[in-house]
């Protein structure tokens, strides 16, 4: 069966059974409003629902299902995932709430890819309780990649207009330099610069490359990876007619709103990218996969097992990344529609010119 209705139906993970994820869900769904743009369905148990539901004191009414097929369109759906009798010890993290948030991940993805669902939404898993025989991977990210036979994958985040993707991810420091080399920049930048066109509805994408070294190497007297590997890379880029620009150190770069001149940052690792976004995001950011054939978005947070079950969760993030879902499923069509029919598209494509960013 594939998803034929007026409104997207959208999976929801239910993440580490001991952490904020289901009460960010529960607060999301809680307010009806969303109920008339998507029709919700969270892969996991009703034993689990009311636990939560009768600890938040929450008024949330679902309806249970063990059918894709037999969806309330007006109500938010609980896909049984299990039936069984689960342990949930809000803040402790256990063996077995990793185990049953795999077992969500893997029903919900399978759902996914079969059509039954348009797009998913996870909630956020702990690396240390899912890295099982049955997942061997370091988060949703590579699972997914994985599941769809995509060759390579591209985490961006993003809030507004800002938006900022990862060169390396979740990888040791020590070995992100050895990372950096021109095929590997070269395929992020395709994937970064195909979402945007697809995704993001941006005909002519301006992307800016931070340096991976302080000072983006200070003309190679702090290491030489932007004279060997990033500065040629853009200067072929542009011969080519690509607006990348770059590279810029990155502390500047955030603390001089320089991002505002780009549709998208590509970063060298990890926390160079995200602390500036975090921060500038305040809460209400978005992780996407760009690089796979569906639609999954997630919350900027993890599990939060220091607040989990005490009703301080805030679900601004896990709410954004619901809305931006339904956002980019729409995008995407309106993107099919105009390549099947370029001459009916009522705007020119979208020309930038080289921003001026000072160092």
């Amino acid at each position: 069966m594939h998803v034929q209705a007026e409104k997207p139906v959208i999976g929801i993970t239910i993440g580490d059974l001991n952490g904020i994820g289901p009460e960010v869900i529960i607060k999301t769904f809680a307010d009806n409003r969303i109920i008339e743009r998507c029709t919700p369905v969270i892969f996991s148990s009703s034993k689990v629902i009311n636990f939560y539901r009768k600890a938040l004191h929450q008024n949330f009414n679902f309806h249970s299902t063990k059918d894709l097929s037999q969806l309330n369109l007006k109500q938010v759906n609980v896909f049984s995932c299990w039936e069984e009798e689960v342990p949930i010890q809000p803040g402790q993290l256990t063996e077995i709430s990793g185990k049953y948030a795999v077992r969500s991940l893997n029903v919900a993805a399978q759902c996914l890819k079969d059509g039954q669902i348009e797009a998913l939404v996870t909630a956020p898993i702990h690396k240390a309780n899912t890295n099982i025989p049955d997942f061997p991977y370091t988060g949703h990210t590579p699972f997914l990649q994985d599941k769809f036979g995509a060759k390579d994958v591209v985490m961006l985040l993003f809030h507004n207009d800002l938006r900022v993707a990862l060169a390396t991810e979740h990888i040791p420091i020590a070995n992100v330099a050895s990372q950096i080399t021109k095929e590997h920049l070269t395929n992020k930048l395709n994937i970064l610069k195909e979402s945007l066109v697809k995704d993001f509805g941006i005909d002519k994408p301006k992307i800016a490359i931070l340096g991976l070294n302080p000072h983006a190497g200070d003309n190679g007297e702090i290491g030489k990876e932007e004279e060997e590997v990033i500065k040629p890379l853009i200067e072929n880029l542009q011969q080519s007619g690509d607006l990348v620009f770059g590279p810029y150190g990155a502390d500047a770069f955030f603390a001089r709103a320089s991002y505002k001149e780009f549709d998208a940052v590509l970063a060298m690792y990890h926390d160079q990218g995200l602390v500036g976004f975090k921060t500038l995001a305040e809460g209400k950011g978005v992780n996407y996969t760009a690089g796979i054939p569906v639609v999954r978005t997630s919350p900027d947070h993890g599990t939060g097992f220091e607040i989990a079950g005490k009703d301080l969760a805030d679900e601004s993030s896990f709410r954004e990344a619901v809305f931006k879902a339904m956002d980019i499923i729409h995008q995407r069509k309106e993107y099919a529609e105009y390549t099947a029919n370029p001459l009916q598209r009522s705007e020119p494509p979208r020309r930038g010119k080289r921003p001026e960013v000072s160092e």
